[in-house]
């Protein structure tokens, strides 16, 4: 395995990614390389980029990208590093979680990603630094353990995985770097990472019938947008079931939802009548059909006083509980001691209210939890360039709580592109608006700003 020509083909990769030098005073980046023979002897043997401003000797500081060869035929360990002088330029950017969300994905079972990255006092777990696979350089890799945010054992830098792994650290650090100045260069590093970036595609729709199947009871949760409501209609008529709908709301009450009296209106004389409620109404149809699936949807099931409105029947969503030796009241007369078979409960849960009560662990335990996430969707009425931009947004500043609020992709549907500038004017602008006046995903305040001030020519500060 030649160094050189690894070098060679890193520094091609660069410039690949934008990072070609365009005149004497502008530099994208400094290369660094110390792998002379004496350095490949386990003392320290190392090359690559370090940030633009440093100098090409000595310690340095910043996000690096940093390799530890050998020329020995044995594993090298590519990294994202941190100089040992710590942040000067970058803590900010180590503090942004689409770094290192980024970077874990160009992660596998040989390598190791940090959980916070600026974060330069712990060192590599044994199971790195103590490698079979990096005894040759466990030394080299000691004097940099605790600097080394994210890192990967490449067997053969030069076969085709090798090098895919290299180029997509080189695509990494391009990323971080902004280096790309064009969409060639964008393209370019967007290819690079797309093989370690692609999702699973799923079909949400049989995991969350597989899994009604197995616990009766289950929650579908997620930001605005990623249709829940919808879902939950779609497995409904998957499993041909009778359907019964309700909708929480904070004035939401037992009498709403298992059973209360009303007035008789019609009467002359005042005198009230029963009302069972959605819940009463789901049960017995259960209970006098037997042979047919029931299912219970509740929207927006946070939005009332869970404790207030379940009351006892709250005790018969045990799951794989005995509960035949207890009877609970339904209504003055309908008792049971569970809940049938054929009766099962979808409720949504709309993660990016933050007015809403926070849901006890009593009920988390009796409910399977299934989180619906924005998603690309195939249709023609999809405008994905929309929504890819409003999520390399979240995906790069926001925490992992504030990426519950990233709109779904239900904002994104129009007939046209008028209907959709207005959707982004009077939907998604306002929205984000008061995310910020919150307090949330504020690290991406001058993103969304730049954004909405080019696209529909409105400023978030106006």
């Amino acid at each position: 395995m030649s160094i050189e020509n690894t070098r060679q083909f890193i520094r091609d990769e660069a410039e690949r990614f934008g990072a070609k030098t365009q005149n004497e005073f502008s530099k994208p980046y400094v290369e660094r390389n110390n792998t002379g023979q004496e350095a490949l002897k386990d003392n320290g043997a190392y090359f690559g980029f370090i940030h633009q401003e440093e100098e090409t000797s000595g310690p340095f500081h910043d996000f690096s990208l940093t390799i530890f060869p050998n020329d020995q035929g044995k594993p090298w360990l590519v990294c994202l590093g941190i100089g040992s002088n710590g942040f000067k330029n970058d803590y900010e950017l180590a503090n942004y979680p689409g770094l290192r969300r980024l970077f874990s994905k160009l992660i596998n079972d040989k390598g190791f990603c940090k959980s916070d990255f600026s974060n330069i006092e712990t060192s590599l777990p044994k199971d790195i630094s103590g490698s079979v696979d990096l005894q040759h350089i466990k030394n080299t890799i000691k004097n940099y353990t605790k600097v080394l945010p994210a890192c990967q054992i490449v067997d053969d830098p030069e076969s085709e995985e090798g090098k895919k792994i290299i180029t997509a650290f080189v695509a990494g650090y391009a990323k971080l770097r902004d280096w790309a100045t064009n969409n060639t260069h964008r393209k370019a590093i967007s290819e690079a990472l797309a093989p370690f970036l692609k999702t699973q595609v799923i079909d949400e729709a049989q995991e969350i019938k597989n899994l009604l199947n197995e616990r009766k009871y289950i929650v579908l949760q997620g930001p605005p947008g990623t249709g829940k409501t919808r879902t939950a209609k779609e497995i409904a008529e998957k499993i041909k079931a009778k359907t019964f709908f309700t909708q929480f709301h904070a004035e939401t009450s037992f009498s709403d939802f298992i059973f209360g009296i009303r007035p008789e209106l019609n009467s002359k004389e005042l005198s009230y009548v029963e009302k069972p409620g959605p819940f009463t109404e789901a049960l017995q149809y259960a209970v006098k059909f037997p042979a047919e699936e029931v299912l219970l949807i509740i929207d927006e099931i946070n939005r009332a006083n869970l404790s207030n409105v379940l009351g006892p029947i709250f005790y018969l969503f045990e799951h794989k509980m005995d509960t035949a030796n207890v009877e609970i009241e339904i209504s003055p007369d309908f008792k049971i001691k569970k809940l049938p078979d054929n009766f099962s409960v979808i409720a949504t849960m709309n993660t990016a209210d933050r007015s809403l009560a926070v849901v006890d662990f009593a009920l988390r335990r009796r409910f399977a939890w299934y989180s619906l996430k924005p998603k690309e969707i195939i249709s023609k009425q999809f405008f994905k360039d929309e929504f890819s931009k409003i999520q390399e947004i979240f995906d790069w500043y926001a925490s992992s709580t504030e990426l519950s609020l990233q709109p779904g992709q239900g904002y994104f549907l129009a007939d046209s592109e008028e209907e959709m500038t207005n959707r982004i004017k009077y939907e998604i602008f306002p929205l984000i608006k008061e995310y910020l006046q919150e307090g949330l995903i504020r690290n991406a305040t001058e993103e969304f700003n730049s954004y909405f001030t080019m696209r529909i020519n409105q400023s978030l500060f106006e």
